[in-house]
């Protein structure tokens, strides 16, 4: 029967890092009716958020549950079983494995599937045609901007595959207070990535001209806000962490590495800099001061590409000086942030879009556009990485089977952190 006749709407989420877990969970609640929390789980693998990670993304108070791809697939199997199936499932997971699980969904040749909501978690500035149709075949794939949205399109009708799918809608996690200056506050706060920049002497340089900031103005407070602490992972692998290059320099009292929610900090920042990262998307639609550096250039290896317009690109030697970027109205509004429509509206569409889906008597099948046909030396490699079967028994985790699995994880995490960049450091001398 259609998902609407039902008393309460049931989703779940799929995500593979602590921030697509953050846009999962928080994009599931406003493009749904659903009262209920979203059923969690995360993806176990390379990027694993902790529970410390997930319980600073702050948007549930209930730790979603770690599972591989096939036992995600058997959770969906079995409630749909029990007469509980999800209703709309969200994934917020790279495009391959978008792809895998929507093939894993078609498989499991459900009474009733779910509606499947698919997206990105903030700026989309690589790999747009391969993460498009490696997400083509979900019911909805959500675009954070009409930019997106536009680009979205022509890339799905440009190779002939249906562009329906695609819905205008915002980042999920905007929102907070417009700024307000505090007389006799003054806080500069850089957002850090884990892979942008990407070489130690870029990120050292960066460092150490936040700090040579900090010097220049004692009465400021210059924060560096980190995602992440040392051996743990988020969406992408940081070789170098700020937290270990700090330990080379000797910053003044008033710079100081900071963690925790992005809103909270942002809660008291009067300057938000970074090189791209989709904090300065959230502190814009703040109306706080954002600047995009050029130090290292504007190139599209950064990301900072994609703010060329946007009147916020600047130099340390600039801010150094005093300035304090004015960002382009139009820009804004093509970027879904400060924009010319309230926020709130923004998801209007999708929902309608999810509502229209559930009320089907039946949903049509998962058509992605990536087959063996239309791309037979590509996507059985994708398949193959993700082992999505369900039919293989589901093993019995055992105390120490559980002990030894979080021993190999931390020993993984310390190999990829620690030990591989300094073999590949021996590898160039």
């Amino acid at each position: 029967m259609p998902a609407s006749t039902r008393e309460a709407v049931r989703v779940a989420v799929l995500a593979d890092s602590d921030t697509r877990w953050k846009w999962g969970a928080l994009t599931a609640r406003r493009i749904t009716t659903a009262t209920a929390e979203p059923t969690g789980f995360v993806l176990r693998g390379r990027a694993t958020p902790t529970e410390r990670q997930l319980a600073e993304t702050g948007v549930s108070t209930t730790t979603p549950r770690e599972v591989t791809g096939a036992e995600f697939l058997r959770a969906v199997r079995d409630a749909e079983t029990r007469g509980e199936g999800y209703d709309v499932v969200v994934l917020a997971l790279v495009g391959g494995t978008v792809r895998a699980v929507l093939q894993g969904l078609a498989d499991l040749a459900l009474e009733r599937r779910p509606v499947v909501v698919t997206g990105y978690v903030g700026v989309v500035y690589e790999k747009l045609t391969d993460g498009l149709l490696l997400r083509h075949g979900a019911d909805v794939v959500l675009a954070n901007s009409r930019h997106d949205a536009e680009r979205f399109r022509a890339v799905y009708e440009g190779v002939g595959a249906g562009a329906d799918s695609v819905v205008e809608a915002a980042l999920p996690f905007l929102g907070g207070a417009p700024h307000t200056p505090e007389a006799g506050r003054d806080t500069l706060v850089f957002a850090a990535q884990p892979s942008v920049p990407v070489t130690r002497t870029e990120r050292a340089y960066v460092l150490r001209r936040l700090i040579e900031h900090a010097r220049l103005h004692p009465g400021r407070e210059v924060l560096l806000k980190l995602r992440s602490k040392p051996g743990e992972h988020t969406t992408h692998l940081e070789e170098y962490p700020f937290q270990k290059l700090v330990r080379e320099l000797d910053p003044p009292a008033n710079f100081t590495l900071v963690y925790g929610h992005m809103g909270e900090v942002l809660d008291r920042t009067d300057l938000l800099v970074t090189v791209s990262s989709t904090a300065a998307l959230e502190a814009l639609h703040r109306r706080i001061p954002t600047a995009i550096l050029t130090d290292l250039g504007v190139r599209e290896a950064l990301g900072n590409h994609h703010f060329v317009g946007s009147g916020l690109l600047a130099s340390f030697d600039r801010l150094d000086k005093g300035l304090a970027p004015t960002p382009d109205d139009t820009w804004l509004a093509r970027q879904g942030v400060a924009s010319d429509r309230p926020y709130d509206a923004a998801f209007d569409a999708a929902r309608d879009r999810v509502t229209e889906l559930l009320a089907l008597p039946a949903l049509p099948p998962i058509t992605p556009y990536y087959t063996t046909e239309t791309a037979p030396g590509y996507l059985p490699g994708i398949l193959a990485r993700h082992r999505l079967d369900v039919t293989a028994p589901e093993p019995r985790e055992s105390g120490l089977r559980r002990v030894v699995r979080e021993a190999a994880r931390g020993a993984y995490r310390h190999g990829v952190q620690r030990v591989a960049p300094v073999i590949r450091r021996l590898g160039e001398l």
